[in-house]
């Protein structure tokens, strides 16, 4: 595995573990496996159980075609639609604990998830899939040429370091203060902000850090000169433990 540097449009550096090959075959492979059981679920209780074969016998060759194509419709979006609505994952990815995000450091979007289900045609549809592991293999970052077309990259949530409980960080002696209006917050307030800092952070959860730091100006009256939200949390640990240690 590498590690995937992402640097924000606020000139924040933020860096990943990226998911490796094999995570993300595993991770297809469990996929498939959901789209076989989708299958023979279909056909047992659709086209066999409720006589959708027999009825199919007394239609013209297109109808059929019609009829099995909207039964299959959902594993044929199962890609695009399960990334669109997990958050940048299929089930195989919860699975394996690795997710789909941009490299510029934004959530992907449905235009991106997008681009890499087409590019699936080419890359991942056997027997194709060969180009995909191909191109993940050659490239430093295991992208695959729909996340290079689509400016996304595929990281693991798996993250050795645990979350450490305490609110003291390290802090420099000529470490100066941004918002003194911290001192309004709780150890217990601060215990909270910091478990929800690291998890969002590890899960390159955006969003949530959005969320967070909108939480803390809302409670403290305090207005945001960081430049980002991740730069803005961290500047609030730093200043509790700033004031509460000089207490």
């Amino acid at each position: 595995m590498s590690q995937l540097s992402i640097t924000t449009t606020q000139n924040v550096n933020i860096n990943f573990e990226t998911a490796g090959v094999g995570q993300r075959v595993v991770a297809y492979l469990l996929d498939i496996v959901i789209f076989i059981a989708y299958n023979l679920v279909v056909y047992q209780l659709l086209f066999r159980y409720l006589g959708i074969n027999d009825y199919l016998d007394t239609l013209d060759p297109w109808s059929q075609r019609a009829i099995i194509g909207v039964a299959w419709l959902p594993m044929m979006f199962y890609a695009l639609l399960l990334e669109t609505f997990l958050d940048g994952q299929t089930i195989g990815k919860k699975v394996m604990k690795i997710k789909v995000i941009k490299i510029d450091g934004y959530q992907a979007g449905f235009s991106d998830y997008l681009v890499r289900w087409l590019f699936r045609i080419v890359e991942v549809t056997p027997p194709m899939s060969i180009v995909g592991i191909i191109a993940m293999a050659v490239n430093k970052d295991a992208r695959r040429l729909g996340d290079l077309a689509a400016g996304t990259a595929v990281i693991t949530l798996k993250n050795d370091v645990t979350i450490d409980h305490t609110i003291l960080r390290e802090l420099d002696d000529t470490y100066t203060p941004v918002y003194p209006l911290v001192i309004k917050l709780s150890d217990n307030d601060m215990r909270i902000i910091k478990q929800t800092y690291e998890t969002s952070y590890q899960q390159a959860d955006f969003d949530m850090m959005e969320r967070l730091q909108r939480k803390i100006e809302n409670v403290t009256g305090i207005k945001s000169v960081s430049k980002s939200p991740t730069a803005f949390v961290d500047t609030i640990l730093k200043d509790y433990n700033y004031y509460t240690q000089s207490m």
